[in-house]
């Protein structure tokens, strides 16, 4: 279900693509589905093994993150209650935070769990490097990946991945990496995630960046169905990237 971060991914000239995902047996989606918040995966690594009769198992670096401490709390709870997670350890809390999560409350945790229920290495084996933090919300996967193949060839790629692990895909944005024929707005659009570009796109279309605004947070909170701080945490990351020189 994680991986690596996939350091210097900006430099591939594939294609870029955002996925939306399920598959069978991943402790995080179960967890995600039956609680509020979510939780991004940063990092994997092999555990040491004294005992070579010891069950196969990884540990990765997650973060979980939800708008209150209660909700968080009952997040790690249903994690620590899958059959197919293992050891949690928390981290200080400070990390958590460190890694830019959404959500007002962090909790930054490694897991120990089964290499066998990750998809990373189905994706990877199709050519579709990830490229930032898996995010994981109500009993879905959000993956920025890259693939290194022809455009051509994406689609014949996903059928493989779902057949291969059982998955369900949906391609929820593409573009191309190398930006080519894009006006520097479609560029900077292109870098934000669909929710990030759904939220801010409503907020322009209702006015609220003209003087006087036209409308409240609080009103595009309500327009959205989501609550005022989520809509505020995907519209400061949008200007963020759409701001950024």
């Amino acid at each position: 279900m994680a991986t690596t971060d996939a350091a210097g991914a900006d430099g591939w000239s594939g294609t870029r693509l955002t996925l939306d995902l399920w598959h069978p047996n991943c402790w995080a989606i179960e967890a995600t589905s039956r609680t509020d918040g979510g939780v991004l995966a940063h990092a994997i690594y092999n555990s040491p093994r004294t005992d070579a009769d010891a069950p196969n198992s990884v540990n990765g670096l997650f973060t979980a993150f939800a708008d209150t401490n209660d909700e968080v709390e009952a997040l790690l709870d249903a994690i620590r209650d899958s059959d197919r997670a293992g050891n949690l350890l928390e981290l200080q809390e400070r990390f958590g935070r460190a890694r830019d999560a959404p959500g007002n409350v962090v909790r930054e945790f490694f897991l120990e769990y089964d290499p066998a229920d990750m998809v990373c290495p189905t994706l990877l084996e199709h050519g579709f490097v990830h490229s930032a933090p898996v995010r994981i919300e109500g009993g879905r996967e959000e993956w920025q990946v890259c693939f290194v193949g022809e455009r051509t060839e994406i689609r014949e790629a996903l059928d493989a991945v779902q057949a291969d692990s059982g998955a369900e895909v949906t391609v929820e944005s593409m573009s191309s990496s190398g930006y080519a024929g894009q006006t520097p707005r479609e560029q900077r659009l292109d870098t934000l995630t669909p929710t990030q570009r759904d939220v801010y796109e409503h907020a322009r279309d209702a006015g609220y960046y003209e003087w006087p605004r036209q409308a409240s947070t609080r009103e595009l909170a309500d327009d959205m169905g989501v609550s005022k701080t989520t809509l505020l945490e995907h519209l400061r990351k949008a200007e963020s990237k759409l701001l950024d020189p």
